[in-house]
């Protein structure tokens, strides 16, 4: 048999080029216009995101500029300063433009951060449970169904109660109560392949089991824990948004949009709609352009609907 010229190294996957597979899931991706009208959707909101000091009129996080004399106009009035507040303002006088842009910023930080801390953690646990197999994949996997074995917001609520508010808590207890799906995930995929032969020939070429995880397992495993980590993007920010509107999660200095929402939901029987009316739209929008291109991608990536 002949040998590879680098036996210290096999190549299990195709490097980042064009190849067949990608053009087709490229092409079933554009195939329908709520495909791309969601993903033009979502590309302006994380414009938005990104520049938002630029397209805010002001910084809704800075108190010392806020005047309680603007609170609770109506849209298209003029502020003290003279500017305009195209989407009116809340109850302490934030433009609501610039809070549902800032808004939109810590809403899609919370939900990237948690999704990659929990894949990453997850992961790495369900490919561990799956290579080693025996006890260890006995006790980790009943770890990983005591913690599913609970409603999701039950734990997140009881987690934040007792580590308080803040960006970063609600990021750890969306982590805590997330991580086990990937685990789950990964290890299922992880099981299918360790029963192939590249991999029962890494190892009688004694490579060592890290190597073996990191470097063959782990890249044909990816697939299937990233389409359900893009959908899960739009959970994690729909239940961060739950979260704050429930009082518990981000600080009432720095709203998200589901704060936002919670702030005007008492003023809606006065009338001033526009405070809870234009983040819930907004929310709406990010959730539904998210959900639509992951589940896009999922049937693409599906060989059943190949």
């Amino acid at each position: 048999m002949a040998q590879s010229p680098n036996p210290g190294r096999t190549r299990t996957v195709q490097p980042l080029a064009e190849t067949p597979q990608r053009a087709a899931i490229l092409k079933k991706l554009h195939a329908r216009p709520t495909v791309r009208g969601s993903v033009i959707a979502l590309a302006v909101l994380v414009i938005l995101v990104v520049f938002a000091p630029y397209f805010a009129p002001q910084n809704p996080y800075d108190l010392a500029n806020l005047s309680l004399m603007d609170g609770r106009l109506a849209p298209r009035q003029a502020l003290m300063d003279g500017s305009i507040a195209w989407l009116g303002t809340d109850d302490q006088g934030r433009d609501m433009l610039s809070a549902i842009l800032y808004g939109l910023r810590i809403s899609l930080m919370v939900g990237l951060s948690a999704v990659v801390l929990a894949t990453a953690i997850g992961g790495a646990i369900g490919l561990v449970a799956a290579y080693v197999g025996g006890l260890v994949d006995t006790v980790l996997m009943r770890i990983v169904d005591f913690i599913l074995g609970f409603p999701t917001i039950l734990v997140a609520l009881v987690l934040l109660v007792v580590l308080g508010r803040g960006v970063d808590k609600v990021i750890l207890a969306l982590v805590l109560v997330q991580w086990g799906h990937y685990a789950r995930i990964m290890r299922s995929r992880a099981l299918q392949e360790r029963r192939k032969e590249y991999v029962e020939a890494a190892a009688n070429l004694g490579f060592p089991a890290w190597r073996i995880m990191l470097f063959h397992l782990l890249p044909n495993c990816l697939g299937p824990v990233m389409v359900f980590a893009t959908i899960q993007i739009a959970t994690a920010i729909a239940l961060e948004a739950t979260l704050s509107f429930l009082g518990v999660g981000v600080p009432i200095t720095e709203p998200s949009l589901g704060l936002l929402i919670s702030n005007g939901f008492q003023y809606l029987l006065s009338g001033d709609y526009w405070i809870s009316l234009f983040p819930g739209i907004a929310l709406l929008v990010l959730i539904l352009s998210i959900n639509i291109v992951g589940d896009r991608l999922r049937e693409s990536l599906d060989p059943r609907r190949a």
